[in-house]
């Protein structure tokens, strides 16, 4: 279902089994119907693809698979960024994308153009031959990985000498700090504290001793009370309770005591304190946070020097390590190149078979795979000759459109003629562009054939290709009350026959239109014998 997408309002669409035609007039809405595909498949998502006045656009995709149904859905909203979502759970576009390469092949209105492209080329090789090239990927990336940790040894000795007298230099700092107790630094502020004001601190502490233990102090006044409760049974609790008052008193006074004679006025020591602090700060502010980023600092700062002192071997080790991951790589992509070769000339004959039967009788075409170098393993060209007699060249050189997209779709049948699994459902759109006649007749019934086995879905506006379709949906634009709707009818019968009649020759009612257009339904319809 398509909801609020362009000039689409609304749209429900059930596709079935076979090829299906999605036919009607330019701008009617065919391209929009493709597009929210592609935003199934994970597309990039234009608010301006959202319909005017509306708040977002909305794509269902029900697709029948092994495990039951699967419902994709991707909200584009007029402000914001999209959403996607799998049976209801949101997850990022690339997940919906991956999933969606599974269910879906699109072939999109421009995709014979990427075949002129080497990369294109190499991939359908590949494709086609099932090259396997985790062996070159790896081999590469582990060259990468070591080529990096050469770079990382230093290869300049000049500089290699200058951060081996740096790390020596701080190393030294660290270690002439002799730091042994990651909490020192909270020690140290507290004896500053004690030394910086000891003199206060001892008048402060003998004061409290006076009020508490001096005469007609705390503790004598407790002590009288204490004898007024002698002997007084009823007081007995209160008097215990005044009892271990005074003997937690007793020991309060002799903790000030104690620590107010540990009290020295001592300069020296208080200037060692401080310089002590500061140099452990000094240390904080260069190498971290705290003593034990400092530590961590030191020891990283060790294991370096060790490797810079231990470069000479190290690299020797890592260059024959290269030397080796450079020769793996070689021959990975000479393996690759192999694959490749050895297939190559059997998807050639088969794209060339195709190309015959798609009016094409003096096609010529050949893969050329050039050799492996340096851990590359050959570039990938497609030739063709589409004429008798003249020699096969470059597809970029010698293809018309009409020629390129059949030269597409006859690669795009022989990949799929070697696939043992892939997406069921295939989206052609107007991949016909740039054919007609014989021509046009020898694509519908190719793609028809492809819907022997698929579900294929052709946006067309050849007559020759819709024909030969098992259903075709008329996608038809309509303006009332002044905005523009697109809608889409499942054509049968005389309204089949008037359309094709239109797709011929732009005048439905035209006699010669609709006999022909009879005549392509009657004899359009390709058999199972002819897939694949």
């Amino acid at each position: 279902m398509v909801s609020d997408l362009g000039v689409i309002e609304q749209v429900t669409l059930l596709f079935g089994s076979g090829m299906t035609a999605l036919t009607g007039e330019t701008g009617a809405g065919k391209t929009l119907l493709v597009e929210a595909i592609q935003l199934l498949l994970g597309s990039r998502a234009d608010p301006a693809l959202v319909r005017p006045g509306a708040e977002e656009a909305r794509v269902d995709g029900r697709f029948a698979t092994d495990e039951g149904e699967t419902v994709l859905t991707r909200v584009v909203p007029a402000e914001g960024r999209s959403r996607a979502y799998i049976d209801g759970r949101p997850v990022p576009a690339n997940v919906l994308a991956e999933l969606g390469r599974s269910l879906v092949d699109l072939h999109g209105q421009h995709a014979h153009q990427s075949l002129l492209g080497s990369s294109a080329q190499r991939e359908a090789l590949d494709a086609y031959a099932r090259t396997d090239l985790g062996p070159l990927d790896a081999a590469r990336r582990h060259v990468i990985e070591v080529t990096a940790a050469l770079g990382a040894l230093g290869g300049d000795a000049r500089a290699r000498a200058r951060e081996i007298d740096l790390l020596q230099f701080q190393l030294a700092e660290i270690d002439m700090a002799a730091i042994d107790d990651r909490h020192e630094e909270h020690k140290l502020a507290f004896e500053e504290d004690g030394l910086a004001d000891a003199v206060a601190h001892r008048h402060a502490a003998s004061a409290v001793l006076e009020t508490l233990t001096g005469e007609r102090g705390a503790r004598d006044t407790l002590a009288a009370g204490l004898g007024w409760l002698r002997d007084r049974r009823p007081f007995a609790e209160g008097r215990a309770r005044l009892t271990s008052v005074l003997a937690d008193l007793d020991d309060i006074a002799a903790d000030l005591r104690s620590v107010a004679d540990g009290l020295e006025d001592d300069p020296e020591r208080l200037a060692a304190v401080r310089s002590r602090r500061n140099a452990l700060r000094d240390l904080r502010r260069k190498y971290g946070d705290d003593l034990d980023a400092v530590l961590a600092f030191r020891d990283d700062a060790r294991r370096r020097l060790n490797d810079l002192n231990a470069h000479d071997e190290t690299a020797q080790s890592l260059e024959r390590a290269l030397t080796e991951a450079v020769t793996a790589t070689r021959q990975a992509a000479a393996d690759v190149r192999a694959q490749r070769a050895g297939a190559a000339p059997k998807l050639a004959k088969d794209i060339e078979r195709r190309l015959r039967a798609l009016a094409m009788p003096h096609a010529i075409v050949e893969i050329a795979v050039g050799e492996a170098d340096q851990g590359n393993p050959g570039d990938v060209v497609f030739l063709l000759s589409a004429n008798r007699g003249s020699a096969p060249q470059p597809l970029s050189k010698v293809a018309s459109g009409g020629e390129l997209s059949r030269a597409m779709l006859a690669t795009s049948l022989a990949l799929l003629s070697t696939r043992r699994s892939g997406p069921e459902t295939l989206v052609f759109d107007e991949v016909d562009a740039g054919v007609g006649g014989a021509a046009a007749v020898a694509v519908g019934e190719a793609l028809a054939a492809l819907g022997v086995s698929r579900q294929v879905l052709v946006v067309t506006h050849l007559a020759q290709v819709a024909a030969v379709a098992g259903a075709q949906i008329l996608v038809a634009k309509t303006d009332r009350k002044r905005a523009t709707r697109t809608s889409t009818t499942r054509l049968e019968g005389e309204a089949r026959v008037r359309e094709l009649s239109r797709m011929l020759s732009g005048q439905p009612e035209s006699e010669t239109a609709r006999r022909h257009a009879e005549e392509l339904l009657a004899t359009g319809r390709p058999s199972a014998s002819r897939a694949g």
